[in-house]
């Protein structure tokens, strides 16, 4: 496998665009509970845990692209095989592509939830998940440029829904946000440890990154584009916590669904049909971008095409959709997959990017030595 890829000139992005590739994987089905579950951990303190999540965020982020910068042009899969070898690195590379390819799952299975909770109830769960399953193969055969251009369309196109939420923020009394900094440390922590597992996606960067034109502002776009969702997730917990009473958030699933249930317009009288049908342009990208990302892995590390890599993966992802019966099942698989990606979305690239920088200033000193002697 080589470390570093060099696409065609066809296949390269705006350097910009980063920014909305970053807002797009991290803004998906978790936000719309996200209130609620930071709220049981932090109390009315949740929107400082969402915050400061944010801010941890943007610290791993700068510590990936640190790791990325020392490479002329590689992903994820090319530096563990250059860190770690041949065999442990692909054995590396390996569990990488089943942690994101059971993200995609839990994205499209969490998704299927809300439908059926919010309009279809009789509706199949392998029927919608075939849909999403199909819609997002047809996407990321596509290639890169078209993955890309949806998250860009996701950002923009979704971006009313949020001002939608001005219509809960009448009903809202700011004194449920006092006493301000009355949670304890622990609980906070443990607030930014919930929120991080919905602010995660920005990992998928490590595999965008051969694919940037600009790459010397990867750094600053991408941090661009975690403030944005940070801003937009601190401003949401706010939201919730001020419209709901103590209890009734702690009670409320979907508490950002919840607040759409408010909203009335002429002719329409259950708003938040609409919103939970623009909801699938939201997860989208985040579909579309663990599956690429996934069945990457079989062209750099089987030699393997990746399209037939996309629709392996995306069987298999429907085959799973038979066995979620209840959910409970469905709460633990998402909670296993929750603790994964905190490994793997924010300790694990702090880890490999300290041995990362170990290895080159130590093949650096080993040159000096050669070129001196």
């Amino acid at each position: 496998m080589k470390v570093n890829l060099q696409p065609k000139e066809g296949l390269l992005v705006n350097a910009f665009l980063v920014m909305f590739f970053i807002n797009a994987t991290q803004t998906g089905v978790g936000i719309v509970g996200l209130p609620r579950v930071v709220f049981l951990a932090a109390k009315h303190d949740a929107w400082i845990s969402v915050f400061l999540g944010g801010v941890l965020t943007a610290f791993v982020l700068a510590m990936m692209v640190f790791m990325l910068q020392k490479y002329d042009s590689a992903d994820l899969y090319g530096i563990q095989v250059d860190v770690f070898g041949k065999w442990l690195g692909n054995a590396m590379n390996i569990f990488y592509m089943l942690y994101m390819t059971l993200s995609f799952f839990v994205i499209v299975m969490n998704y299927v939830e809300i439908v059926q909770v919010w309009i279809f109830p009789d509706l199949p769960t392998w029927q919608l998940a075939l849909a999403l399953i199909l819609l997002t193969t047809y996407a990321v055969n596509g290639g890169i440029r078209i993955i890309v251009g949806v998250a860009f369309l996701s950002v923009i196109g979704t971006i009313w829904l949020m001002f939608v939420l001005i219509v809960p923020m009448q009903y809202a009394d700011p004194k449920n946000l006092l006493p301000l900094l009355n949670t304890d440390l622990k609980h906070i922590v443990n607030g930014v440890y919930k929120t991080s597992l919905s602010l995660m996606g920005f990992e998928l960067l490590m595999f965008l990154y051969p694919y940037v034109k600009e790459k010397k502002k990867v750094f600053l776009y991408s941090q661009i584009g975690n403030f944005l969702t940070t801003i937009l997730f601190t401003s949401i917990t706010m939201i919730s916590i001020t419209f709901f009473a103590e209890n009734g958030l702690a009670r409320t699933i979907w508490p950002v669904l919840s607040m759409f249930k408010i909203v009335r317009l002429p002719n329409l009288e259950r708003f938040e049909f609409i919103a939970v049908s623009f909801w699938m342009l939201v997860i989208l990208p985040n579909m579309c971008c663990y599956l690429w990302a996934a069945s990457k892995g079989f062209k750099r590390i089987i030699n393997w095409k990746q399209n037939h890599g996309i629709w392996i993966l995306g069987i298999l992802v429907w085959v799973g959709s038979f066995f979620i019966k209840a959910r409970y099942q469905m709460n633990e698989m998402t909670d296993f997959v929750g603790k994964l990606g905190f490994f793997t979305a924010f300790c694990y690239p702090v880890l490999l990017s300290v041995l990362v920088l170990v290895k080159k200033w130590f093949l650096r000193r080993k040159k000096s030595s050669a070129e001196a002697s």
